[in-house]
């Protein structure tokens, strides 16, 4: 595997330290499941929309949650006690099998809601940055009382 360099990063940016671990993270070679498949939209300049297929599951079998910066998707079917008797299929195209997704968030990106509608899950986030981290115009010749 390659090392990348980011000396060069350090130079023009400051305070980006989190950078490099990021990279990190998204270099390893943890293999993510392809399953559920999803789409992932930017709806307005800071509102997404992440829209999985998760055909067969009911509301009650697929958990959101947001730890830190990672939102975590889980479907589980529970086990059907009773069920004697193996179906038999002849085409198996719908997949039925747990699964679990994680996406990594930006900064200040906050789940709004969570919808699941004709086998489909939809996760409206959008990014909601602080007032004070906002660019804001410093005026030549003023002084700095506080830097927040």
């Amino acid at each position: 595997m390659r090392n990348i360099d980011l000396s060069p990063l350090y130079r023009s940016f400051i305070g980006f330290d989190h950078l490099a671990s990021m990279i990190d993270t998204a270099s390893r070679n943890e293999k993510q499941s392809s399953y559920p498949p999803y789409n992932i939209e930017l709806l307005a300049e800071d509102k997404y929309r992440i829209t999985m297929a998760v055909a067969g599951f009911a509301k009650d079998e697929v958990s959101i949650e947001v730890h830190e910066n990672t939102l975590q998707v889980v479907g589980s079917k529970p086990a059907k006690e009773g069920q004697t008797e193996e179906r038999k299929f002849l085409h198996k195209g719908i997949s039925e099998r747990n699964f679990e997704r994680k996406f990594q968030l930006g900064d200040h990106v906050k789940v709004l809601a969570a919808d699941l509608e004709n086998g489909l899950l939809h996760v409206d986030l959008e990014r909601l940055v602080p007032e004070s981290k906002k660019p804001r115009k410093i005026e030549i010749g003023s002084k700095l009382i506080e830097n927040s």
